[in-house]
């Protein structure tokens, strides 16, 4: 026989929404204030307190980040200490929070790309962070020094085409400082929330670009000011690098171009940044399953765990209209089959997600047609 009683127990079915980090961005640089502390910095900020009233690549920067991103920009900054390398800076902040990039403002070369691509893994590995980079590369020398002559244009392009030459790192974005801000200018307008994280920062209707660091366009050893040319030919070597158009006025960007092998999948950071976050998201939902009979190998159980993961791409690609203009998601409704799950054995499951993203014009080609002046009949 059994007791009559009641057993009531509360059931947490993770319905709640997770932390979003994505548009949380992680400065790293040298300073003369505050070396070897990490601070948070809004658009409220003093940056005068954070970093000395003293002019600095890092603070300059930061500002240009924060006036790109707009409103709710939140960002931290760390300033190095004397000797310590940026990466080691990187890991020392991942014990207070989570980033979803890193922008190095000290001139970087090619052993910091390489730095950069061990420590996205160490991060994914540790943390399970997927974290990308912008690294910043020195602007051309003028004045020139004895170690570092003078350049002009077409010598500048080859001379920091080596910094990249033979890399592939998909989740760096290597970014010249002739201007002096674009490091700072191209995380802001990846920070924007007037698009979503699958929009590229070549985006026009974004608005132009601000607090670039210069009024005038830079000069080489000759003269000769900056042109398209050159950043065509930059872009073209895998730099990520503003633009502009003639007769129509205003700074833009080109793309989020990454150092991506020819033929990647993320060769623009928009669609890295959306397969990084259904990563962490996928991954919290992969943590709530662990050790839960819920999902096992039953054809029942499978379909219905197949509704479960894709939820984070039916979150994604939720969209807007807006009269009759459309707002698309971060990416495409899920179909039937971009959730796959395979049995290895009795304990370990895999699971496959396709993410479907939209297209979008970087090259828009207009054709326009004459037709004769012959009036139609009524």
């Amino acid at each position: 026989m059994t007791w009559p009683s009641v057993n009531v127990t509360e059931q947490n079915l993770q319905q709640g929404s997770t932390g979003e980090i994505e548009r949380h961005l992680l400065f790293v640089g040298s300073g003369d204030s505050n070396k070897g502390t990490l601070t948070a910095v809004t658009p409220q900020s003093n940056l005068d307190e954070v970093l000395g009233a003293d002019d600095s690549v890092l603070k300059s920067n930061l500002n240009a980040a924060l006036l790109n991103a707009g409103q709710n920009a939140f960002f931290h900054v760390y300033v190095l200490a004397d000797a310590q390398a940026w990466d080691a800076a990187v890991l020392d902040a991942q014990q207070t929070s989570s980033f979803e990039g890193v922008v190095v403002t000290d001139d970087c070369v090619k052993a910091d790309v390489n730095k950069a691509a061990a420590l996205r893994a160490k991060l994914i590995a540790d943390f399970g962070r997927w974290t990308w980079f912008i690294l910043s590369v020195a602007g051309i020398p003028v004045s020139g020094t004895p170690l570092v002559p003078a350049q002009s244009w077409g010598e500048y392009a080859t001379a920091i085409s080596n910094i990249v030459k033979g890399l592939s790192v998909y989740a760096v974005q290597a970014v010249p400082r002739n201007f002096g801000n674009e490091p700072g200018v191209l995380a802001g307008r990846l920070c924007n929330r007037s698009v979503t994280i699958a929009d590229s920062p070549a985006r026009v209707m974004t608005g132009p670009l601000l607090a670039m660091g210069s009024d005038d366009l830079p000069v080489d050893k000759t003269g000769a000011p900056l042109d398209l040319a050159t950043l065509q030919t930059l872009e073209g070597n895998r730099f990520s690098v503003p633009m502009w158009y003639p007769d129509y006025e205003g700074y833009y960007w080109s793309d989020g171009r990454t150092l991506d092998a020819t033929g990647g999948d993320y060769q623009a950071i928009q669609d890295l940044r959306i397969v990084d976050k259904v990563a962490r998201r996928i991954r919290i939902k992969g943590i709530v399953r662990i050790g839960d009979r819920s999902l096992n190998s039953t054809p029942k159980s499978i379909e219905a765990n197949k509704q479960y993961f894709a939820g984070v791409l039916r979150d994604m690609s939720k969209n807007t209209v807006v009269g009759n203009v459309a707002f698309p998601g971060e990416c495409m409704p899920p179909q039937p089959d971009d959730i796959a799950i395979t049995w290895l054995d009795s304990k370990t499951v895999n699971i496959y997600v396709v993410v479907r993203t939209y297209d979008c014009p970087l090259g828009i080609g207009i054709n326009i047609m004459l037709k004769d002046g012959e009036e139609e009949d009524n």
